[in-house]
This record gives C-alpha cells, sequence and structure tokens, in this order.
C-alpha cells in the first residue's frame, strides 16, 4: 500500500469509516427483506416524475435480476467498507476516499435498480466518475493517473454510444421504461441493428471484453478495497447488468448471439492465457476477472434457459470468490510488502485465518466440490453441453477457461501459503480482525451455499427468470450423477493440474511470445492518444488560425449553402411576389438601407465604413418605427450610436486599409453576401406564405397581464416568461465587461516579467 502522507490517530477511520460500514450494512437488510417476494415471483415498482412535460420519470424496479446484483452491492460493500476503515483509516485523505465510495456504491444500487433508461444512464455516468476518483485516487502516481484516465475515457466513449442506444430505443418502442419495453417486440424494428450495436458498446467497455480489456488491469492502481469492490460486484458487472437485463428485449437476435458468444469466449479464453503469464497475484486476479466476465458474456448471449441459469449461477459464484481473493492479496500485501508469487511462500504458518480464507476462495474458483464454484461449472457445463448452436465453441472456450482457472487458483492460494517460508520484505503476521472478516465470511459463504444450494437457489430463480424472460425451473445440486458434465469436470481437474505443475514454463513461454508479438493493447492506447493530440493540434492550427475574416466566411458560406441545399430540397425556391400595398415610405427605406449597405461593402476608408453601417442602422430602426415597435427602435438607434463611438476609438489604434488588397478578397466576399441575403429573403418569403401559427402568440397575449400583471407583451416575454434565459444573457454580458475591464486595466505596476 502506497504511502499518502502522515498517519492520522483514528479509531476504524473516525466518523467516516462508521459511517461508510453502517450504510451499506443497513441497505443491505432491507434489501433481504424483498427475497421472500421476489422469490415468490413478484416485482416491485416505485416511481417519481422527473421531467411530466416530457413524461420522464426516476422509477426503480426490483425483480430477482436487480435484487442480486442490489444485496451482492451492499453486502461485499459493507465488508469492503469495513476493510477499507483498517486498510487506509488512519491515512490522510481517508474521508475523501469514503465520500468516492459511497458515490460509486449509490451510482451502482441506481443503475441496478432504475426501471427508466434515463435514469439508468444517469447512474451509469456516476459510476464512470466515480470510479475514475478510485482508480486515481493516489494521484501523486504517473500510473495511477494514467490508469484512471484510460478508464474514463474508454468507458465514457461507450457510454456515448449507449446513450444514442437509449434515445434510440425509446422511440421505437415508445417508452424509456425497461417495465413496458420488455413487453414490446423490436426484434423485427428497422433499428434494431443500430441500437443492438450501441447497446453492446456500453456493455462492452464497462465490462472490459475484448478489445477493450486492457483498461481492467490497468485500474488495479487503485487500492486494493476499490479492486475488490470494482471487480467482484460493481462497476465491471455493470456491462453484464445492461446485457442481462436486455437479453428479453435484444436477445435472441443473430447478431445478439454471434457478438456476445464469440467476444465473451475470445475474451474468457484470452483472459485466462494472460493470467498464467503474471506474477503479482494482483495482476492475476485482475485477468481471471476478464475470464469471469468473459463467461457471463458469451452463456447470456447463447441465451436459452440453461445458459442464462447458469450465467445468473456463476455470477453470484464468482463475486464471492473474486472479493475474497482480492481481500486476501491486500493483506498478504500490507503484512509482507509482497504480491509476487515467486517471492510469497509458506505463509500459513504466520497466517492461518488469512490462508483458509485464500483456500476456501481459490478452490471455489477452481471449481472444487463442494464449493459452490463447483455447482457453478458444473450447470455453464450442462448448458454448452445442450446447446443447439455453436457448442463445440462455446463449450471449448469454457472448458479451456475453466482449467486455466485451475491452475490460477493454485497460484493464488497453493504458492503463496504452502511449502518452505519464503524471505518476505517485512516479517509476515496475520491480518487485523477487520481485514479478515470479509474474506472469511465471502469463502465461508462459497463453502455453505456448496453445501446447502437451496439458499443460492432462491436468488438464481428470479434473476434467471427476468434475464430469461419467463419462469424457468432451478434445481441446484452438487451431485447427482455421473453425466457428461461431471466428466468434463474431471478432464478440467486433471488439465488443471498439469497447468499448475508447468506454469512457470508455460509463463517463460509466454513471455518469449509477448517479446515478438507486434500487437500490444495498452501501448497501442498511448499511441492512439498522441495522434489524437497530434491530429487535435493539427485541426486547430487550421481551423483556429486567429484570422476573424476568415471565420465570418465560413459561417456565413456553410450558412448560406445548407440554407439553400434545404430549400432546394423542399422545392420552395418558388415564391410569389406581391408589391400590392407598398407604400412609397417603404421604397424609401428600403433605398436607404440598400444604398447604406453598398457604401460600407465598396468603402476604401473605415471610418466611411463605419458610417454607412449606421446608415443601414437607422433604417432598420425606421422599419421597427413602421411596424409599431418603438421600444426596439430605441434600442436599436442607442446600439448603432455605441457601436459607431467605440468603432471610431478602435480606428486610432488600427492600420491604414490597403486597397488593393481589399480588391482582391471582395469578390470572394460579395458571392457570398449575395447567396446569404438571396437565400435569407426566399426563406423569409417562403415562410410568410404559409398561414401563420398565432398558438404562442395567442398565449402570450392572453396570460401576460394575468400572469405576469404586464401590458407589454414583449417585455413580458424577456422578464417573466423567459427571465432565466434573460438572466443568462444578462450574466454573460457581465462576465465579457469584467473581462474587458480586466484588460483595459492592464498589469499592477511590479507585476511586469
Amino acid at each position: 500500500m502506497a504511502d499518502t502522507g502522515p498517519q492520522v490517530p483514528r479509531l476504524f477511520g473516525g466518523p467516516s469509516g462508521w459511517i461508510s460500514v453502517a450504510v451499506p450494512l443497513v441497505l443491505f437488510i432491507w434489501f433481504l427483506q424483498f427475497i421472500p417476494a421476489i422469490a415468490a415471483g413478484e416485482t416491485l415498482r416505485w416511481s417519481i416524475e422527473w421531467v411530466p412535460s416530457l413524461d420522464v420519470a426516476i422509477s426503480f424496479w426490483l425483480d430477482g435480476l436487480s435484487l442480486t446484483f442490489a444485496l451482492l452491492i451492499t453486502g461485499i460493500g459493507a465488508l469492503v467498507t469495513l476493510y477499507s476503515a483498517q486498510y487506509l483509516g488512519t491515512q490522510p485523505q481517508y474521508p475523501r476516499f469514503i465520500l468516492f465510495l459511497m458515490a460509486f456504491m449509490i451510482g451502482m444500487l441506481g443503475l441496478v435498480l432504475a426501471d427508466n433508461l434515463l435514469a439508468l444512464f444517469v447512474f451509469w455516468e456516476v459510476t464512470t466518475i466515480s470510479s475514475y476518483l478510485l482508480i486515481g485516487y493516489l494521484a501523486d502516481e504517473a500510473k495511477s493517473r494514467r490508469s484512471a484516465l484510460q478508464a474514463l475515457l474508454v468507458t465514457g466513449t461507450g457510454g456515448l454510444a449507449f446513450l444514442a442506444g437509449i434515445v434510440l430505443i425509446g422511440f421505437a418502442a415508445g417508452s424509456f421504461e425497461l417495465s413496458e419495453i420488455r413487453d414490446v417486440e423490436l426484434r423485427d424494428h428497422p433499428w434494431i441493428v443500430a441500437i443492438s450495436i450501441l447497446f453492446l458498446a456500453g456493455a462492452f467497455t464497462k465490462s472490459a471484453q475484448f478489445p477493450f480489456h486492457f483498461w481492467l488491469p490497468n485500474a488495479m492502481a487503485a487500492p486494493t478495497p476499490v479492486s475488490a469492490y470494482l471487480h467482484s460486484a460493481t462497476m465491471v458487472k455493470a456491462g453484464i447488468y445492461l446485457m442481462a437485463r436486455m437479453n428479453p428485449t435484444l436477445g435472441g437476435t443473430d447478431l445478439w448471439f454471434w457478438s456476445l458468444t464469440i467476444a465473451g469466449g475470445f475474451t474468457a479464453v484470452f483472459a485466462s492465457i494472460l493470467a498464467m503469464r503474471q506474477s503479482d497475484i494482483k495482476q492475476v486476479l485482475a485477468y481471471t476477472t476478464l475470464m469471469a466476465l468473459g463467461t457471463l458474456t458469451l452463456f447470456i448471449g447463447a441465451g436459452t434457459s440453461a445458459a442464462i441459469k447458469g450465467a445468473m449461477l456463476f455470477l453470484i459464484v464468482h463475486s464471492l470468490y473474486k472479493a475474497a481473493l482480492f481481500l486476501m492479496i491486500g493483506i498478504v500485501d500490507h503484512r509482507t510488502g509482497s504480491r509476487e508469487a515467486e517471492v510469497l511462500s509458506g505463509l500459513s504458518r504466520k497466517m492461518p485465518l488469512t490462508a483458509l480464507a485464500a483456500v476456501l476462495a481459490a478452490l471455489s474458483m477452481a471449481g472444487i466440490p463442494p464449493l459452490i464454484g463447483f455447482i457453478g461449472k458444473e450447470f455453464l457445463y450442462k448448458a454448452a453441453l445442450s446447446m443447439p448452436t455453436a457448442q463445440l465453441w462455446i463449450t471449448g472456450t469454457a472448458f479451456a477457461a475453466s482449467a486455466l482457472m485451475f491452475a490460477v487458483g493454485g497460484i493464488v492460494a497453493l504458492r503463496p501459503f504452502f511449502g518452505k517460508l519464503g524471505d518476505t520484505p517485512k516479517a509476515p503476521r496475520e491480518g487485523p480482525i477487520a481485514m479478515l472478516v470479509g474474506p472469511l465470511i465471502l469463502a465461508g459463504l462459497g463453502l455453505a451455499l456448496g453445501v446447502n444450494s437451496d439458499w443460492a437457489e432462491t436468488l438464481v430463480r428470479p434473476a434467471t427468470a427476468a434475464v430469461y424472460g419467463s419462469p424457468v425451473a432451478v434445481d441446484l445440486y452438487l451431485y447427482k450423477e455421473v453425466n457428461a458434465a461431471l466428466i468434463l469436470s474431471l478432464v478440467t481437474f486433471a488439465t488443471g493440474i498439469v497447468l499448475y505443475l508447468g506454469h512457470r514454463r508455460l509463463r517463460a513461454r509466454l513471455a518469449s511470445i509477448e517479446s515478438w508479438n507486434p500487437i500490444h493493447f495498452d501501448r497501442g492506447w498511448d499511441r492512439f492518444l498522441d495522434g489524437f493530440a497530434a491530429f487535435a493540434k493539427w485541426q486547430a492550427q487550421k481551423l483556429q488560425h486567429g484570422v476573424l475574416r476568415r471565420y465570418i466566411f465560413v459561417i456565413f458560406a456553410f450558412l448560406g449553402v445548407t440554407a439553400a441545399y434545404a430549400m432546394w430540397l423542399r422545392d420552395a425556391w418558388q415564391v410569389q411576389f406581391d408589391f400590392t400595398g407598398v407604400a412609397f415610405r417603404d421604397w424609401a427605406v428600403l433605398i436607404f438601407i440598400t444604398a447604406g449597405a453598398f457604401v460600407t461593402a465598396t468603402a476604401n476608408s473605415r471610418m466611411t465604413a463605419v458610417a454607412a453601417l449606421g446608415v443601414v442602422g437607422i433604417g432598420v430602426a425606421l422599419i421597427f418605427i413602421m411596424f409599431g415597435a418603438p421600444d426596439v427602435a430605441i434600442t436599436q438607434l442607442l446600439v448603432e450610436t455605441l457601436v459607431v463611438v467605440l468603432v471610431a476609438l478602435a480606428m486610432l489604434k488600427l492600420p491604414y486599409l490597403n486597397p488593393k488588397k481589399i480588391a482582391e478578397i471582395r469578390g470572394w466576399d460579395a458571392l457570398v453576401a449575395i447567396l446569404v441575403g438571396t437565400t435569407s429573403a426566399i426563406v423569409l418569403l417562403a415562410s410568410m406564405a404559409e398561414p401563420l401559427d398565432r398558438r404562442l402568440t395567442d398565449y402570450f397575449e392572453l396570460t401576460s397581464w394575468p400572469e405576469a400583471y404586464g401590458r407589454n407583451v414583449v417585455n413580458v416575454i424577456l422578464v417573466d416568461f423567459r427571465a432565466l434565459d434573460t438572466f443568462g444573457e444578462i450574466a454573460v454580458v457581465m462576465i465579457a465587461a469584467l473581462g474587458a475591464f480586466v484588460l483595459l486595466r492592464g498589469t499592477p505596476k511590479g507585476e511586469e516579467k
């Protein structure tokens, strides 16, 4: 554990520590009361209006899937916060750490309980931001900052894709409520491919599926409690939750099936191989998390009732053993000063309770009876062997990952704790009770649920029904008969033993392969960021060149072209010109404005151009007066007068105009001016040819006096109906004025450099 400053005398983290344990513990107990109702097939829903005008509500939905996640989040959260109080409680930044952790917990709970997809996305982003803060907790270390930024950018980019998918599915289904969307048939909708891709982009980045896997091992830069929490029950499972939740709606298509089975299967095997390559046990566990996430994705994509049943059971299995193992390695690192598998050995003599937790959790990970991990593996094998499609791929990848996990279980539990006592940087000794409670309870649950699988069945059955979309019979058992799944388990054990015995040679072989491997995702990420920064710099130099005339030219040229194209698409170029009723004064003002504009465009003197521009402004003010808006006309005259004065003052500092240079550029300027002017005029004429929609006009006329007590409708709109908008405009003007004041004031004496 890195030193973050002077130690603060604080019992179990002080008030922050006690509160951090009490909150998830109380929530866990509260969620326990819903198990009987949810197990009986009920679902619960709460709703609060959020944006009534848009029919958006903050609604929460509790069914088998959300309850399982809620219990894991709060239960493991209580143990992790208890562990953190001892692990980090004396650090000066501990209260800040707890603030981030609690925000993350609330975000995860909101995510899994939200019924409204928009609210779900808000909580989704809360987990993204809070995980960024947690991973980068040791902000003085460059590795922590880099890992946090990497996790933020990868998962945040996926989150944007997810948001786009939410918008599409909301329009396609006619609702943003998950409880309503699941009853809508979308598989034949024209947008189903786009929706599926966007949702999977969010899920794959969040749950680190290949090729987005590289950020998760780097997240190990976070303190051990964060790693235990993020990897077991929370952030990385958010993508799994999304895929499971959307399976009844988006599942059953070829795109969904092949995307999840191929990505999940490859990620599981690929990550298991990378886990064998590591010597840092914390990194080993990070890659085994990838294996578990890939396995869950694989079987959710498989989509059969047996596959969903196995996935939901494995979800619980993985959460228990992974949190226990991460907390265990934190104790080992805390008490020995090392996490290297080649350094640690024989620790069971000095740390018997830690060894007990490690062995039980590792046995569950390896799938050894009577641990719950054995039942989970058996049901995954049964589901794989019964697949009507891609049976060889699903069974083969599940077998390869399970065999490698068996070997990894030996690496993280047998090597550090058995054999001759190794020479560690610090003399090993047993961990404190507050740090032992978590891994012992979690590892013990793995044994208890294996012996009495009815307890797990209470959660697995409703969760399976929620993901599959209809009730599924769930009968968990340790052993019934000799079948293909059991034989495959025995072969897995034999293969795992061989891999464990040869894991040193295998690690060396993998290292030699890595030395000539041209594909390095982590380094590739750095090159991508460098390239992106170089592109941004080049783009800024081309676009932000500092020439104001070019900015204005591009803006108005784009406006004119797009407006003209839109009019052409709608065949709106043909407009009727009716000069009936146009008085002499109207023609006089038109000639007045046109003459001023012509002189402004052709003048070689800035003073002449400013005076002519003032003539245009006065002509516009005359139009306002003619059409009954004297207050707007007064404003126009005041602005024109102020502009003339300010520009006249500024011209004292401006260089003389170059007539030759002006002549060179005015041709293009004239072309753009004609284009924009002609297009704008035709747009206005086409708009005026349509019947006037007076709904807003009538509303403001009728309500200005009764509700705002004002007879000047324009003033009432600005001050009352658009008060916040007007306040924002005033704020912008004030900020600009303050900026101008600072610039005009100059640098105080004595501060020049």
